[in-house]
């Protein structure tokens, strides 16, 4: 084969390996940093671009927001009570050449710098605050970690805790705890009902006396729920009871005095045969 062919060959071969590495893409979330024999020269866009093998390096940073977990954490609150708290982190480059330039690995950084905030915050707020107060917790380690991420080139959007873990010992006081709150409230809301409900029998035994023949329609509406069942059970009004006493002590009367007006006639006779 002809030398001349040969080199041309050659030459092309070269020029396709040179094309080749020379040739970049940058994703649209990315941003490229272009280092030249060691310098940040320039920050690429979005799409193709070109470099100059060997002397030139371009890294990509990704500008989408990022989900850190943050692994559960051994703490001790104010109120000397051991709980296991998690969280997780969401955070963004918005520098790319800080993010690449001022720190070594920036997710190992913010991990650890999120668990060292994280027993921090909560360590000065006692059980209590803790679970009541999630949200100023949470705005609390936000703001710490936006104070060290900023020099990063890094913003971190939300934090959040994920998981609380609290001893057995401490579930089963704070369970008798809720419980005891919900049987004083029951207790409270059970007096307030039987309050409501004298007041209103007060106000109907009041309307009853002035009215006695509601009575006897209350009477009769009673006789008819109980009658509902078809049940045998017989049931007599207090005022029917009454009557009937009544009528029993007005017979006895009449015939008490039936036989008093007899003895009188039995006298009266006898005392006109004596006479005669």
């Amino acid at each position: 084969m002809n030398p001349l062919y040969l080199a041309l060959i050659a030459v092309i071969v070269i020029c396709l390996f040179a094309l080749t590495a020379s040739v970049r893409i940058v994703k649209q979330y990315e941003k490229g940093i272009l280092f030249r024999l060691g310098k940040v020269i320039k920050v690429k866009e979005p799409g193709l671009t070109f470099i100059f093998p060997i002397i030139d390096v371009l890294n990509r940073v990704s500008l989408r927001i990022v989900t850190r977990p943050i692994q559960s954490q051994g703490i001790i609150t104010r109120d000397n009570v051991s709980v296991d708290v998690s969280a997780v982190a969401y955070f963004q480059v918005i520098d790319a050449v800080k993010s690449v330039v001022a720190i070594e690995n920036v997710t190992e950084a913010i991990d650890q710098i999120a668990q060292t905030t994280l027993r921090k915050v909560v360590g000065q707020h006692s059980l209590d605050q803790m679970l009541a107060e999630t949200d100023k917790i949470n705005a609390d380690i936000g703001a710490i970690l936006d104070e060290q991420t900023a020099q990063w080139g890094i913003v971190v959007t939300i934090v959040e805790l994920k998981d609380i873990q609290l001893p057995e010992s401490m579930q089963r006081a704070m369970a008798r705890q809720a419980e005891a709150e919900r049987e004083k409230r029951a207790k409270i809301i059970a007096a307030e009902g039987e309050s409501l409900a004298a007041a209103a029998l007060g106000d109907a035994s009041d309307l009853m006396m002035a009215h006695p023949l509601a009575i006897q329609l209350r009477n009769l509406q009673t006789l008819v729920e109980v009658g509902v069942d078809k049940n045998t059970t017989i049931i007599f009004p207090a005022p029917f009871m009454t009557m009937i006493e009544e009528l029993g002590s007005l017979l006895a009367e009449k015939k008490t005095s039936s036989k008093m007006d007899t003895t009188d006639r039995f006298k009266d006779n006898h005392s006109k045969k004596d006479d005669q």
